[in-house]
């Protein structure tokens, strides 16, 4: 008989009764649910808040477990900036040489151990698990290792073990932003003229990392606002037709899957009812959405011009989105002129057409990090300088558009300055027939909302 031990010789099959191996543990599906997100965040450069409901129906996930994988996957996203600097102070090896799966999952491991009411236990066995079934031993070893050293501190300690000293790169590693993001956000909360912009910065840092309720819209004459409360809804008092759901799917809701009302931050609405509210004189018929995708506000303002007997043309570049509008406005179809795909910059309608217009700029959309978990890694300062350019040439459209005496509404979803008062301050400069009437400013740490800019600005 062969000796086994020789190299290259069978081993011989275990006895009947010998012991089997030892099967992988499974991950729990909640973790295992937000682990793909990340992977498809960072792999196929996927967005968060679009792929999580399809995350959830694959492990079959809803209530609480729903909002347990919700919470893991966008707040570790949110966080891995300042979690990325801790992993590092805990592994025995350099940031970069760990394998980016396991440090997708460590990320996932140190949100529960630091951000979220998980026992330490469970936070690290959890963890351990999911690394084992998904990649294999070794790496559930240091997994392990590295969790357990990074549980032996709160996050507050954390912070002030490894934070740097200078303000905006301490703020950039307590907050979890990139330190440009922060400088761009520090210059546009001292442009307000606060008493404290390093309190009034830390704040809206804060919020940034909060994760936003779910904001309803009563689409008026099509919804109500006690229909939506109904249907579990709270009202906010800050728009008239705003109610902030408490938790569930939206979708099931029957004003909702109708289209009479909708899924819309309240910075949203209130930038679409500012352009609804400045008093017009003479003829009041027509109004353009000139960069109107995904529709939420060509449809609030669609409802609105309904009531009056006015119509809104909805403009939208790409066809894709364009589809999405006239999903969105089906409802409202009363107040609609119709949809449209084309160049914003090269107007299919004649100058002076339209009595409002809202352009509503494609910008960095760093005024909705808290909504766009990934947003603030993926944005750099080229692709915002790249941007203004753009954003002029759409004001100027909006202009040429309408009539004198007219309203165009400029917005953006973003603070910085480059894309908001830069932009309307070199427009209006270079033209003698416009006056900016207003501008406002909203913030998530003062008004609940997306930070919107909106600047109202009249066609002499």
């Amino acid at each position: 008989m062969a000796d086994p031990r020789r190299k290259g010789a069978r081993r011989p099959a275990p006895q009947s009764g010998g012991r089997p191996p030892k099967p992988r543990p499974s991950a729990d599906p909640t973790r295992r649910a937000a682990y793909d997100v990340l992977t498809a965040v960072r792999v196929e450069g996927a967005f968060t808040n679009l792929l999580l409901p399809q995350v959830l129906r694959k492990y079959s996930l809803d209530g609480r477990d729903a909002a347990f994988t919700t919470e893991l996957a966008s707040g570790t996203i949110r966080r891995q900036g300042t979690y990325d600097v801790i992993i590092g102070a805990c592994a025995d090896r350099p940031l970069a040489r760990i394998e980016a799966k396991v440090l997708d999952a460590l990320r996932l491991g140190v949100h529960q151990l630091l951000a979220m009411r998980v026992p330490d236990h469970a936070a690290i066995s959890t963890t351990v698990d999911l690394v084992r079934s998904t990649i294999g031993q070794g790496p559930a070893g240091f997994t392990n290792a590295v969790l357990r050293r990074v549980g032996e501190k709160p996050l507050e300690e954390w912070v002030r073990l490894l934070a740097p000293a200078k303000v905006h790169e301490f703020a950039a590693f307590a907050h979890s932003h990139p330190l440009w993001v922060v400088d761009a956000l520090a210059e546009a909360v001292a442009a307000t003229k606060p008493d404290d912009v390093r309190a009034e910065l830390d704040a809206l840092l804060a919020a940034d990392n909060v994760a936003p309720k779910v904001m309803l819209v009563a689409r008026p004459g099509l919804a109500t606002l006690d229909e939506l409360i109904l249907a579990g809804g709270e009202p906010t008092g800050r728009s008239p037709y705003a109610v902030e759901l408490a938790g569930g799917d939206p979708s099931v809701i029957p004003a909702v899957a109708e289209g009479r009302a909708g899924v819309q931050d309240e910075g949203s609405q209130r930038v679409a009812l500012a352009l609804a509210a400045v008093p017009l004189d003479g003829r009041d018929e027509l109004w353009l959405d000139l960069c109107s995708g995904p529709g939420g506000k060509s449809a609030l303002l669609a409802a609105v011009a309904a009531q009056r007997g006015a119509l809104v043309l909805a403009n939208e570049r790409q066809h894709h989105r364009a589809r999405l509008v006239a999903e969105g406005v089906r409802a409202a179809r009363a107040g609609v002129a119709g949809v449209i795909t084309g160049d914003g910059t090269r107007p299919a309608w004649a100058a002076g057409t339209f009595d409002r217009v809202l352009v509503d700029a494609p910008c960095s959309g760093l005024g909705a990090l808290r909504r766009r978990p990934e947003a603030r890694w993926r944005k750099t300062p080229p692709e915002v300088e790249e941007l203004v350019p753009l954003q002029r040439a759409l004001l100027h459209t909006a202009l040429d558009g309408v009539r004198p005496g007219g309203v165009v509404v400029y917005a953006t979803c973003s603070p910085v300055l480059a894309e908001t008062r830069g932009v309307v301050d070199s427009v209006v400069a270079v033209r003698g027939d416009v006056a900016v009437e207003r501008t406002e400013q909203l913030w998530p740490h003062r008004d609940g909302c997306d930070a919107m800019y909106l600047a109202v600005l009249r066609r002499g």
